[in-house]
């Protein structure tokens, strides 16, 4: 059947709706098409500092070790090995390496789907260096496919770690201590494969302390109207997976409460943070690091800059890595008053990016394990990236660093 109607009396006809409707429908049209154009391009080669060593040997992808020596490197007495945050990479860190590296030996690494450790990025660098003047890196957060749980980027610690022991061994038959300086999500990591490694004993006793800086021991916190909406969806979701499977202490009916909540809330984000990372879905989906998060990683303009232009780190995030994240620091601050390892925590106040109640949570449970924990809260500072502050406040944060891995040095001998 055919309409015989002008057109003018086809176009009335059709179903009018609110204008509120329309503006809807563009906003999810300019989300999905955001997604769909976003482009990240890089156009100068890896920032590689020190010397690299790969690990031939190793049956699985061990990730590349950079080693920086101070000048008589002999008598330097303990190594560094520094840990970088969620998708960022190592090469961002010289400065803070040639810092440590004037009295010892310090290496980093790439955590897997990092970096170099990313194929995406370490094929691009390869390009580079052949003079290939630009390349598309838009589908480097796909490699945190497996990230659904963080073993991965736990077994790349391992693997740096243990490198990093025969790296301080090579040159002195004395074996040296090694301190770990972790940021954000490598300071997560760090905490949570330590206590894994509590019975590993050999190891453990190389360890001379750790340096948690702005350490990922809870939820994010986005700040301004983006927090009114994010921040309940996120409390609750951290609060049902608290609970999930977990009994706490409390009166019954509030316990009940929680486990019912857990038992319905759990499954239902896991499995739709899970759905929106199959393929083609996530094309769309997975979400761009927003423009506000580098306002709280430093105070220094120059550092921003860098941060903006910096086309290595990952811009992207697939949700099932947000999700694997989150796991994590459930299960730690479950078992975290078990950590027994000296440390110097260092934190800001107002850092929205990793609130400052995971680190004094932690401390609470932990600082009178060891005579030498010390937590440093900076009152007035929101900055999230101590390593990368503006000056004189970076220089006094490493001298302190400094100072408290020579405290622990005069200890061990």
């Amino acid at each position: 059947m055919q309409w015989n109607l002008p057109e003018e009396r086809r176009f009335s006809e059709l179903p009018h709706f609110p204008v509120c409707f329309y503006i809807l429908l563009i906003g999810v049209l300019l989300a999905l098409l955001s997604g769909c154009v976003h482009r990240q391009l890089v156009s100068e080669p890896y920032p590689h500092w020190g010397e690299e060593r790969i690990n031939q040997a190793s049956e699985t992808d061990a990730p590349i070790l950079r080693a920086l020596y101070p000048p008589k490197s002999t008598q330097a007495p303990a190594c560094v090995l520094l840990v970088h945050g969620m998708n960022e990479h190592i090469g961002r860190y010289d400065e803070a390496a040639k810092y440590f590296a004037k009295q010892f030996v310090v290496t980093g690494f790439d955590f897997y789907a990092h970096g170099l450790s990313n194929p995406v990025l370490r094929y691009a660098d390869r390009l580079l260096v052949e003079g290939v003047g630009t390349v598309d890196v838009s589908d480097a957060y796909l490699a945190q496919s497996r990230l659904a749980d963080l073993e991965p980027m736990r077994q790349s610690l391992h693997q740096a770690l243990t490198e990093t022991i025969v790296l301080c061994d090579e040159e002195q038959a004395m074996h040296r201590p090694v301190f770990i300086v972790a940021h954000s999500l490598g300071a997560l990591i760090t905490a949570s494969y330590l206590l894994q490694a509590q019975h590993e004993q050999t190891l453990i006793d190389r360890i001379g302390g750790v340096v948690f800086l702005g350490p990922a021991f809870a939820v994010s916190e986005p700040p301004g109207w983006r927090g009114w909406v994010a921040n309940p969806l996120i409390q609750l979701s951290f609060h049902t997976k608290t609970h999930f499977l977990h009994p706490h202490d409390g009166p019954l009916p509030l316990m009940v409460l929680n486990q019912m909540l857990a038992l319905v809330t759990v499954p239902l984000l896991d499995g739709l943070f899970e759905v929106l990372s199959w393929p083609g879905i996530r094309a769309v989906l997975s979400p761009i690091s927003p423009q506000w998060v580098t306002d709280y990683l430093t105070d220094s303009e120059i550092e921003k800059n860098k941060l903006r232009a910096d086309g290595w780190i990952v811009r992207r995030t697939l949700l099932r890595f947000v999700k694997g994240i989150e796991t994590e620091i459930v299960y730690f601050r479950r078992l975290m008053r078990e950590f027994k390892m000296p440390y110097l925590l260092i934190a800001s106040e107002h850092d929205p990016i990793t609130p400052v109640w995971g680190g004094k949570d932690f401390a609470q449970e932990t600082l009178s394990h060891h005579p030498d924990n010390v937590l440093l809260v900076f009152p007035d500072l929101r900055y999230h990236q101590h390593l990368f502050l503006g000056e004189p406040k970076r220089t006094e944060l490493l001298a302190h660093i400094a100072q408290w891995i020579e405290h622990r040095l005069q200890v061990l001998q």
